[in-house]
């Protein structure tokens, strides 16, 4: 495949290490896939080093920063390689989860209407996860939400595992602290125009118990949606019934359309920090991406073994 038909993939892993490898080794066999980039976000447990060994990259963050931190971090030092021609330019960024382990080799459902043009956002609807013990407070909180500001209702909200066309991240970006990344990413894609379809993947992961850590772990979940719905003013209605959401009308803007226009240098670490698993030098590990740089030459180097 050629290098604009490129695939990079960002996991953003904590504490996974009994996953992770299986994870990336199935990204990596993915027709297409460029690099896989996975950001331990201050894990505690091997999880850097299972991630190398699989042959991925590895940005290892000295402290937590939570999932929307992690993906900003990673994104940032992707973008800066990206600059420098250390990693070909994608046509795609495929974003997910760590625990996928062996189902994550399906996820060439969700960046095929990506990179045949039928879509900018493809977000995969999993089925029914065996042992999620939940009781649907986060789920139907970001449903809700994400109708009321956009008109439209999701099927999976939540769902981690997602392509986005390159030139289509200008509008998305910084991702949203923390568990409302996924949220934020939905309602500011519609509210801009994108093209944003769910597609069916049979996907599994670690689900969430009913213990007190699922318990809490949940409510920061929902804390988490609710600022982000506060953010967008997904609870305003408007005059006229509808969600003063403010959205921007007609085809993707310019600012994802025209990606240049937007182009900044990444920060001057943004490269360099924990890669190859070793702590960052900044307490972000890499700080907010910019968007994505103009396009290169198609003379640009293709993946790099993890050393440059």
């Amino acid at each position: 495949m050629s290098p604009r038909g490129a695939v990079l993939a960002l996991v953003a892993a904590k504490d996974e290490a009994e996953r992770v490898g299986a994870t990336v080794r199935a990204l990596r066999d993915l027709p297409g896939m460029a690099e896989v980039l996975v950001i331990s976000d201050g894990s505690t447990d091997a999880t850097a080093a299972r991630a190398l060994a699989a042959g991925a990259h590895c940005l290892d963050l000295p402290r937590t920063l939570g999932k929307g931190g992690a993906l900003n971090a990673g994104l940032a030092a992707l973008m800066g390689r990206v600059a420098e021609r250390l990693s070909p330019e994608p046509a795609v960024l495929l974003l997910a989860d760590a625990d996928l382990a062996e189902t994550a080799g399906r996820l060439g459902r969700l960046v095929d209407p990506v990179l045949a043009g039928d879509a900018d956002l493809a977000i995969a609807d999993l089925p029914a996860q065996r042992g999620a013990g939940g009781f649907g407070v986060a789920m139907g909180l970001a449903r809700r939400g994400i109708a009321n500001a956009t008109g439209r209702r999701m099927a999976e909200p939540l769902s981690g595992q997602r392509a986005v066309r390159w030139e289509a991240l200008p509008v998305l970006l910084p991702f949203a602290p923390g568990f409302g990344t996924e949220v934020a990413m939905t309602i500011d894609a519609i509210r801009a125009g994108l093209r944003v379809v769910e597609v069916e993947v049979d996907l599994h992961h670690n689900p969430t118990g009913k213990d007190l850590s699922g318990l809490l772990h949940r409510a920061r979940q929902a804390r988490a949606i609710a600022r982000e719905l506060t953010r967008r003013r997904a609870w305003r209605p408007s005059s006229n019934g509808r969600p003063d959401a403010e959205p921007h009308s007609g085809d993707i803007p310019p600012a994802a359309a025209s990606p240049e226009a937007h182009a900044a240098d990444p920060p001057a670490d943004a490269a360099s920090p924990g890669w190859e698993g070793s702590p960052g030098t900044g307490e972000g590990g890499g700080g907010s991406p910019q968007p994505p740089p103009s396009p290169s030459p198609p003379d640009h180097p293709g993946p790099t073994d993890g050393r440059g």
